[in-house]
């Protein structure tokens, strides 16, 4: 069974993933050109929103315990920052310091405001830093691919970044406006897991897995589940995030449901 990764691995993830965003805007011809996977932005958008991503929850995991983010939104923050690619970088650099210093002075279990509160992940430091190698790595995917080089997401990040998408994004008790549904998720690395949807809530759990091929849960048919999805872990992390088409990946059952689920915004 997948565990999810310790608490020095996600900032040493955090940290990699940073060097390697900035090492492609480094290789950029210029800022100015635009990110395939975020046609509203351009490169430039791309480096201040994940230094102002860094920022704010640097200063989120700093406050601890709290009923609500502190004032300044990172789309704020990001408006500080510099132009020329230089500065940019370093300004870059210092954010994803300050998030890594904020998160070894908390530990993984400090509590802390997030936005996933209704969530199965947790409102703790610890999640914080499980988001964050995700945040990192995916757009570390965009500025990649904005250069033509775009490279496999790591193995370690990706199949984590699966279970916590669906945890924390998806799985809540949130209402879902559809008929009842199961959808799976296969990795080629060999986990598997499955998310149910439901008026009264949505559920994600783990499959066990016997070698390649996934177990059926406790009380579940082996036939469950109503459309499944398979890919390497990175494949099915940049679909859930709507940076590769979901019908790139194999899928059984038809796309509908897949459909449905990009676009169901579960606070509504």
């Amino acid at each position: 069974m997948q565990k999810t990764l310790e608490f020095p691995v996600l900032l040493r993830l955090i940290d990699e993933r940073s060097v390697a965003f900035r090492a492609a805007v480094a290789s950029a011809p210029s800022l100015d050109v635009q990110v395939p996977t975020c046609p509203e932005w351009k490169l430039l958008d791309l480096v201040r929103h994940l230094g102002g991503v860094h920022r704010f929850w640097a200063a989120t995991v700093a406050a601890g315990p709290a009923d609500a983010p502190p004032a300044e939104r990172s789309g704020q923050i990001a408006l500080a920052a510099p132009w020329e690619r230089e500065a940019l970088l370093a300004w870059s650099a210092e954010s994803t310091e300050l998030l890594l210093s904020a998160l070894r002075e908390a530990g993984p279990d400090r509590g802390c405001w997030t936005w996933w509160g209704g969530s199965q992940s947790p409102q703790t430091s610890g999640a914080v830093a499980r988001h964050q190698v995700q945040e990192a790595t995916v757009h570390t995917y965009d500025a990649q691919i904005t250069v033509a080089a775009p490279q496999p997401l790591p193995e370690e990040a990706a199949l984590d970044g699966v279970d916590e998408f669906l945890s924390t994004c998806c799985a809540g008790p949130y209402t879902w406006p559809h008929d009842p549904a199961v959808v799976d998720y296969h990795a080629t690395e060999g986990h598997s897991w499955r998310l149910v949807l439901a008026a009264d809530g949505v559920r994600a759990t783990r499959l066990p897995t016997t070698g390649a091929m996934p177990a059926t849960a406790a009380g579940e048919a082996p036939d469950a589940a109503g459309a499944s999805a398979r890919g390497t872990a990175g494949e099915l992390v940049l679909a859930l995030y709507s940076r590769i088409p979901v019908d790139s990946l194999k899928l059984d059952g038809g796309r509908r449901l897949f459909d449905l689920l990009l676009a169901w915004d579960p606070d509504e």
